[in-house]
């Protein structure tokens, strides 16, 4: 388990994700877009399949 802190970038917030976990998972944040859904006590972020755009 990895804990960060929410980090203010610009009006907004974020969390800075390890390259590690982009690695491991096969995630360009140049080339890919992920998808964020709200679960009952979290955040689920999933990478967008070419697919489903």
């Amino acid at each position: 388990m990895i804990i960060k802190k929410i980090r203010n970038i610009g009006t907004s917030w974020g969390v800075i994700i390890p390259k590690a976990i982009l690695d491991g998972l096969n995630i360009n944040p140049v080339r890919d877009e992920v998808s964020i859904e709200i679960e009952a006590d979290g955040i689920k972020i999933k990478k967008v399949k070419k697919e489903e755009k």
